[in-house]
């Protein structure tokens, strides 16, 4: 699972003006009927080709997989080939979920645009999108990918989760999906060390862990080491709504909690090296770091980095819980609005994104993992044996299941791998976590604008300084000196007002 870094000219030009917030790349197709589709998603979030011959792959099930072209490229051509018409898309990009809300807000319009879990919660719960279609789910047409691949793991999730009555499905459809947790060097710290959200409280690692600069994860961290006790109490662990609690206390914004987070995050701010967005994976490349907090797709992306010079780290996830987050294809009302072709051209570009062989080109591309398993398609499957299967006379191996995810059983003796051992606590552990650790894994659930308003200047209370915190005698020692600039101030220009006369 190789993220691609380095690209042709061109590539690395659109990723580039992707990159610009209100920039939009078009793939147009110089016709004046055509249906004109607005996405906005991730950055780097997509296949942008212009793959190397050697990164040709030809899978198990004979299915060949290359990037030759843009991945918006490759479907205006296939929405030309299966349906008649022509579509342009302008391709935009944004860094963070709150970054693709403010555009929103500022006025910038898309038809498709791809947040996380809570941030489609909340376009939902503000009436902001468009249901997708009942042709959409319709599995008997053969170019619906995405309802005829998705993982029944993932479909049973987002139609279980509900905002207003209404489930996820209704208006999203998954793309990637994964946990977060702990990557660190085996070198320098155990897998018992990494496996906690108390590690950036470690001061053993003072000023060597990073964690996440956005409230959203950190607040989930600080709040699983606060409530570290209640978590891995064994009544809690064998209670029947066990799943149940951990949602709620995952999304605990009782304002007292709100206050012993941010307790919590000031003694992590004062152990760790920093708060970051994304140089956590340079960090521990280059080992400036031993551990950083990390989503699973990042964590791959940094492992197969170190790899090329031999230096390997490792995945752990916190004992106590794990964030299950999904990033999700939504259209906007105020894009879409009542644009039947416009619709249509949006759940296409779903349905082209989630064909298995474009699935697998775009995990390869990005380094995380998609929704889709493929249904009866291997595509998906023979990729990940494709990367992780044991040689035959390799020593030192597991089995290692992940059936849940391609056919909602974990003994099914056809998704049992046999894999290197160390892949337990690496890349296929990050990419596909075992059952034991998505039991313990929470959703991030909408929060209203109440606790919003709370959490939000909790963040600027711990990234800012809070200035209720400063303890009095150092107000008695500002006024102090103060008092003594404005006296010898005052003394100076007395003097120089003397020598004048």
């Amino acid at each position: 699972m190789l993220k691609r870094v380095t690209a042709v000219a061109a590539a690395t030009m659109m990723t580039f003006l992707a990159m610009v917030p209100g920039t939009k790349i078009t793939h147009a197709q110089g016709n004046d009927d055509v249906i004109k589709l607005r996405v906005c998603n991730w950055e780097e979030y997509i296949d942008l080709g212009a793959w190397d011959e050697e990164e040709r792959m030809e899978l198990e099930n004979g299915a060949e997989i290359f990037g030759e072209n843009s991945m918006v490229d490759d479907f205006t051509e296939w929405y030309y080939e299966t349906y008649g018409k022509r579509v342009e898309v302008e391709y935009s990009c944004f860094g963070t979920n709150e970054d693709l809300y403010n555009q929103l807000t500022l006025g910038d319009v898309y038809d498709l645009v791809c947040p996380s879990d809570y941030m489609i919660m909340k376009l939902m719960a503000e009436k902001k999108l468009v249901p997708f279609s009942e042709d959409f789910y319709d599995t008997d047409n053969p170019d619906n990918y995405y309802v005829r691949g998705v993982s029944d793991y993932i479909k049973d999730t987002f139609d279980e989760n509900e905002i207003g009555g209404e489930s996820w499905s209704k208006y999203a459809a998954g793309y990637m999906w994964g946990v977060t947790g702990v990557l660190y060097n085996p070198e320098k710290m155990t897998e018992e060390e990494a496996s906690t959200w108390d590690v950036f409280l470690n001061d053993k690692f003072k000023r060597q862990v990073t964690i996440k600069d956005n409230v959203r994860d950190s607040y989930f961290a600080a709040l699983g080491s606060y409530r570290k006790d209640e978590l891995m109490d064994e009544s809690l662990r064998n209670a029947p709504d066990y799943q149940e609690r951990l949602m709620q206390i995952m999304n605990d914004v009782d304002s007292d909690t709100i206050e012993n987070v941010e307790d919590i995050l000031q003694d992590m701010q004062g152990n760790v090296y920093s708060f970051e967005t994304d140089s956590g994976k340079a960090d521990m490349i280059s080992g400036k770091v031993v551990a950083n907090y990390q989503w699973s797709g990042d964590a791959v992306y940094a492992m197969d980095q170190a790899e090329e010079d031999d230096f390997y780290l490792d995945f752990a996830v916190p004992e106590e819980s794990t964030n299950l987050w999904f990033d999700g294809w939504v259209m906007l009302q105020s894009g879409i609005g009542q644009d039947a072709e416009k619709q249509q051209a949006a759940e296409a570009f779903v349905n082209f994104v989630s064909r298995p062989d474009n699935a697998v080109r775009n995990m390869y591309y990005i380094g995380y993992t998609s929704v889709i398993s493929g249904g009866d398609d291997d595509t998906v499957y023979d990729y990940l044996k494709w990367n992780y299967e044991a040689e035959d006379d390799e020593e030192d191996t597991t089995e290692y299941p992940v059936g849940f995810f391609f056919c909602g059983d974990d003994s099914n003796e056809d998704y049992i791998m046999t894999v290197p051992e160390e892949q337990t606590r690496r890349q296929l552990f990050a990419q596909y976590p075992t059952q034991e650790v998505l039991q313990r894994s929470a959703v991030m659930q909408y929060f209203d604008d109440t606790a919003n308003k709370e959490i939000n200047q909790m963040w600027i209370n711990v990234r800012c300084y809070n200035i209720e915190d400063v303890p009095v005698q150092i107000w008695i020692f500002v006024g102090v000196a103060i008092v003594l600039v404005i006296y010898i101030t005052i003394r100076i220009r007395m003097s120089h007002y003397r020598e004048k006369k």
